[in-house]
């Protein structure tokens, strides 16, 4: 550098360094942009769910789209004739269903068919007569053969489902494997009565009905369904969903929703499917499938995780965050005997603040501080 002024030196320097600068960034740029062109041919789905429209659903869940696609999946897993599968569901659900082809549905296990227990609470809140109305288009499917003989003894719509190597018949004890095998195939099965045309309310047994609940349902959901806790916005995906109490019309996207819903479970192992709900439902898989979801508000259909005040509106109280049957049936038959009260109250009464307040839950309050046992 001999005969340069010491101030060309150091902007010869300057300008070197910067030239350096750009070619590091230059090559970041090059090679982020291969890596991102080897991760699209690998698996394009999962980076167009961090680019796309949808990338804050992945920051979110932190779950990719399923790879192999779950539809693929999905048909191996649901490719069955629905007939030799189920014989006989076909006849039973026409002669349950409305005229819009849409009917009602619980299930039964040995358990619950005792006598004096929960089947018989549940007929018993049907025949109301608010609501008698409805029972000509419930189906019972039970999942042993005793509660199915129970079933014929006290209704006249019963389906047995058959599980191969599986005893569904015992109660059923919160998240053991017997459970969460019963619940993943109650939504199994729920598909299949989608994908046969039907459209269908599902109630857990331990849910008792007060009112009609098709007038309070949204008439542009596809899939509506129960909370254990409501946040006040019935879209809102933050609301804590319970698949006790669920209404599903039928069409392509709630048959493809519950495809996934089930194909989920292998994801999420040791989960029931109202948790494995709560956790794909941002997922851009679900987003994808275009469901219109709504959740239901806890002032009409109500239960014991946050239970409605209003007499006036409720429609259903579920006996949620209870753990054991016979807690549950002390406090169903409260519930039940408050509302017979509520509804002998005259008018002149309710003007002067003659108020019933729900006595439910009362064992319920402390079933969950207990460990079950079998």
């Amino acid at each position: 550098m001999k005969g340069l002024m010491p101030g060309r030196v150091e902007m010869m320097g300057l300008l070197g360094g910067q030239r350096r600068m750009k070619s590091m960034l230059v090559w970041i740029v090059v090679v982020s942009l291969a890596f991102t062109a080897g991760m699209y041919a690998a698996g394009g789905s999962w980076v167009r769910r961090g680019l796309g429209a949808h990338s804050s659903t992945l920051w979110k869940t932190g779950r990719p789209r399923h790879i192999p696609n779950w539809r693929e999946s999905a048909e191996a897993e649901f490719g069955q004739d629905n007939n030799d599968e189920f014989p006989g569901l076909e006849n039973v659900l026409e002669r349950a269903s409305m005229p819009n082809k849409t009917i009602i549905m619980t299930t039964l296990n040995q358990a619950w068919a005792q006598p004096h227990t929960m089947i018989q609470l549940f007929l018993e809140s049907f025949r109301e007569e608010e609501i008698s109305h409805l029972l000509p288009h419930l189906v019972i499917v039970a999942l042993d053969q005793v509660s199915y003989d129970k079933c014929r003894e006290l209704h006249t719509l019963c389906y047995m489902l058959k599980t191969k190597g599986v005893d569904f018949s015992g109660e059923k004890y919160f998240m053991t494997d017997d459970y969460l095998k019963m619940m993943w195939r109650r939504i199994y099965f729920l598909e299949v009565v989608l994908e046969m045309g039907y459209s269908f309310v599902f109630s857990d047994a331990d849910i008792m009905w007060f009112r009609d609940p098709f007038p309070r349902f949204d008439k542009n959901a596809d899939f509506q369904i129960a909370c254990d806790q409501f946040t006040g916005i019935h879209e809102d995906t933050n609301n804590v969903a319970n698949g006790g109490f669920a209404y599903a019309r039928s069409n392509k996207r709630t048959i493809d929703f519950y495809k996934y819903w089930y194909m989920s479970r292998d994801d999420y192992p040791g989960l029931h499917d109202q948790d494995v709900l709560n956790r794909i439902k941002t997922d851009q898989d679900f987003v994808d499938i275009g469901l219109h979801l709504h959740f239901l508000d806890t002032k009409q259909f109500s239960g014991f995780c946050q239970i409605s005040k209003d007499f006036e509106e409720v429609v259903t109280m579920h006996a949620n965050c209870c753990m054991g049957l016979q807690r549950k049936l002390v406090d169903l038959r409260l519930v039940m005997d408050d509302w017979r009260r509520f509804k002998v109250l005259t008018p002149q009464l309710k003007q002067h603040n003659q108020k019933i307040e729900w006595r439910a839950p009362s064992e319920c309050r402390f079933s969950t501080l207990e460990k079950p046992t079998d």
